[in-house]
């Protein structure tokens, strides 16, 4: 598939999905949607690609919605909607892959709801992340208020949820809302860095990714349970045999995520 709005690339064992509208910056319309659909499906099938960093163009991450596209939006519109973005990113959420969200810019309302679905935010020091929805009218509808509560705490959650208030990059990495903030020009550089580091990783990193996602779903001791489980499965793959050689050898392993 062609994409209108995304440049899709792969590095390294690492897919780099780019938002290209930045005239817009990078506002979601629901083509943006379906191409974004597409390049989670196309990174997850691809056996070559073991981790994602997804980032927009120009001055922003991706600065909200479309207000377009809301306009004309009716209630059972909404609620259609809402369901099949939840569904997008609970897949990114869900996948084996890591996702590794590089915010260069503005990441407001369906660009935080994206971001807070990766596993590991980095931001630019010229970030600006907020759930702005109520300036005009509506809520977070992409699961904004599921993920931010959970990440930050419900207290200030509410806060940025109620007032729409934006937090510059510092205080986002303050109140856990970002992994680390780097200076801007080195945004990408840092993102992939990481994501090569989780690509060249064995087998066992889906498997705690899994798990990880499992603990998020289920009650405490279930999750511990499906933890045990997917431990064991680590003692099934040819990465763990060639670590623990590599180690006892004394040199570095050779990962083949088998």
């Amino acid at each position: 598939m062609s994409y209108h709005n995304l440049i899709y690339e792969t590095d390294n064992g690492v897919a780099i999905i780019k938002v290209n509208r930045p005239e817009v910056r990078n506002v979601l319309n629901w083509e943006t949607w379906m191409e974004l659909e597409d390049a989670l499906n196309r990174l997850h099938a691809d056996p070559q690609l073991r981790a994602g960093v997804i980032t927009g163009m120009g001055e922003a991450f991706i600065a909200g919605a479309d207000l377009r596209m809301l306009k004309e939006r009716r209630p059972q519109d909404a609620v259609q909607a809402s369901k099949k973005a939840n569904q997008i990113l609970l897949f990114m959420e869900s996948m084996d892959e890591p996702m590794i969200a590089a915010i260069n810019g503005w990441a407001l309302g369906g660009g935080c709801e994206i971001a807070l679905a990766c596993d590991i935010r980095i931001a630019s020091d010229r970030a600006q992340i907020g759930q702005t929805e109520v300036r005009v009218g509506i809520m977070p509808g992409y699961g904004g208020n599921v993920r931010l509560m959970r990440l930050i705490g419900p207290g200030r959650a509410k806060e940025m949820i109620y007032t729409g208030r934006i937090v510059n990059a510092q205080e986002a990495e303050r109140i856990g809302l970002v992994n680390r903030v780097v200076p801007h020009e080195k945004l990408m550089e840092e993102a992939l860095a990481v994501a090569r580091q989780i690509a060249q990783g064995p087998a066992a990193v889906h498997l705690a990714k899994k798990s990880i996602f499992q603990a998020s779903q289920n009650s405490f001791a279930e999750a511990l349970d499906k933890d045990s489980e997917l431990y064991g499965e680590v003692y099934r793959t040819e990465d763990f045999k060639e670590g623990v050689t590599a180690f006892l050898e004394k040199r570095r392993p050779v990962f083949k995520n088998r």
